[in-house]
């Protein structure tokens, strides 16, 4: 039995993912730190499709001692694809940010990523089948105004993932590396970047996905054999894409 690990699966684009993906009868294990969230998809996505087994975990992942500890839980399933999705994003001047949130959002958006990144490529590359979706933002190749460090925390991740996809690529591994760019989603991204209670995407954001839709894009940039699912900022259309960042292989030279 094989499964889809994904984080951040209690609300937002990894809650619509994991319906997504349980429609194609895909066993799930989600992890989020809401764990009442996700015990109540779990019962949506078993009364939806009863064959589907789904395995919930609460987990803090901005802690890198949790991420080890996550990964090394799953040793006893054989996983198929692995989506990160777990991150925030914080919108002030870099002069005014509190660094106790940034200080979180560095440790989750960079350092878990790749520690769950590295350890899945470690154990499953050569593995038919296997893919990696790491989850960026359009963030993560425009830098936004009042973004600057979430920005940059993606920018990270597009140059990570792209990397790790040519690399995959360059030793011929079986496992492919992949990176979803969204635009503006209608999640709790928003309030919690800027610390708010409740934030209503209708009537303040001119543009729009709905997570449901995203999920949609996830899917079809797992369906295909394209690098990068990248939002267009400006028309919101959905693009597949080779790797955008440059890539230089490795200069070798040996001793005459």
């Amino acid at each position: 039995m094989k499964y889809t690990v994904i984080t951040g699966a209690s609300s937002g684009i990894g809650y619509e993912t994991a319906l997504a993906f349980a429609a194609r009868g895909k066993n799930l294990i989600l992890a989020a730190r809401r764990e009442d969230k996700l015990e109540e998809l779990k019962e949506k996505i078993e009364e939806l499709n009863q064959d589907v087994n789904v395995i919930v975990q609460s987990v803090d992942l901005s802690v890198a001692e949790n991420a080890h500890t996550f990964y090394e839980s799953l040793k006893k399933y054989e996983l198929e694809t692995w989506i990160n999705n777990a991150g925030f994003g914080n919108f002030a001047s870099v002069g005014e940010q509190k660094l106790t949130k940034i200080e979180t959002m560095l440790h989750l958006n960079i350092e878990a990523l790749t520690i769950l990144s590295s350890l899945f490529v470690r154990d499953y590359e050569n593995v038919e089948g296997t893919q990696l979706i790491n989850v960026s933002s359009g963030g993560g190749y425009t830098i936004v105004a009042d973004a600057v460090t979430y920005c940059a925390t993606k920018f990270y991740v597009s140059a990570f993932t792209e990397g790790l996809s040519q690399e995959l690529k360059g030793r011929g591994a079986k496992m492919q590396a992949k990176v979803l760019a969204p635009a503006a989603t209608e999640t709790e991204f928003a309030q919690r970047s800027m610390d708010m209670s409740d934030f209503e995407y209708e009537g303040r954001v001119p543009k729009f996905h709905t997570s449901k839709e995203m999920a949609a894009f996830m899917l079809d940039l797992y369906d295909s054999n394209k690098t990068v699912g990248l939002v267009d900022g400006v028309t919101y259309e959905f693009q597949l894409k080779d790797p955008i960042y440059p890539y230089a292989e490795r200069a070798t030279s040996s001793d005459s």
